[in-house]
């Protein structure tokens, strides 16, 4: 079958892999850490221990959690005297020959090194296209000696729909109106020089006005030249060769590559 009703009332129940492709779609087909809870908070609670607080993930569209005011303690193997070493925290998602699948808190010892360690390979693999197995990294530990020294996210917080449309609209009040400003009101059978600046600065100057409208149908009768540019602003010269006053709106104007 093609293509089928998924998330209706068809008496078919809906599966993971369809949960998980449509999650996927709309948080994105990677891994990720949403802005729930603790976000999985990292505490070192001994040389031995660190303690990973609540929090939610998407994996591949895959939904893996921590609920709200719980935990879970992770445990680090011994380090040695005098050598370094670096361990991964990761969910390890597990897929069986039955298809059960499971998401578990596991930790990759790297391997001890006398100079600078490296960091263990992970599992990278695409749940999406039927992996058995994946590896979402969490946290890289980094062990001197016998003491754990630093324990660092490796994973990127995304924020939820109603975040993302506060902060474009705080975007959107700081940039300027286009297709309302400027305006230029230029009178019967005259020439206006105006400064048309911008909201920042260029690292480079435009070079010409490629739009301009104003007056009706029948009184549309102007030219225009651009006297001089800087990378802020640029003053053009209107010209109204009508009998009647013109109000004329600059639309957009073009800039060098890389400016």
């Amino acid at each position: 079958m093609a293509n089928y009703l998924d998330t209706g009332d068809t008496g078919r129940a809906v599966s993971a892999e369809s949960d998980g492709a449509l999650f996927a779609g709309i948080f994105g087909n990677a891994k990720y850490v949403l802005e729930n809870g603790s976000q999985f908070k990292a505490e070192v609670q001994s040389n031995n221990i660190v303690k990973i607080s609540d929090g939610d993930a998407v994996m591949y569209g895959r939904h893996v959690r921590i609920p709200a005011n719980d935990s879970a303690l992770v445990t680090i193997n011994n380090g040695h005297s005098g050598t370094n070493r670096i361990d991964l925290i990761v969910f390890r998602y597990t897929k069986d020959s039955t298809g059960k699948e499971t998401v578990d808190l596991a930790v990759i010892q790297g391997e001890d090194s006398t100079g600078t360690a490296a960091a263990p390979a992970t599992i990278d693999g695409d749940i999406l296209t039927g992996a058995m197995q994946a590896d979402f990294p969490l946290y890289r530990v980094e062990l001197k000696g016998l003491n754990i020294v630093s324990v660092t996210a490796m994973f990127d917080v995304i924020g939820n729909i109603s975040q993302i449309t506060k902060k474009n609209k705080e975007l959107a009040a700081k940039l300027p109106v286009y297709g309302t400003t400027p305006i230029i009101e230029t009178g019967a059978n005259s020439y206006k020089d105006t400064s048309v600046k911008f909201g920042k600065t260029f690292s480079k100057a435009p070079v010409v006005v490629i739009s301009l409208s104003g007056g009706s149908q029948n009184t549309k009768s102007f030219g225009v030249q651009v006297l001089s540019t800087t990378a802020s602003s640029f003053v053009v010269r209107t010209v109204n060769g009508n009998n009647s006053s013109l109000t004329i709106m600059v639309n957009w104007c073009a800039f060098p590559k890389g400016a």
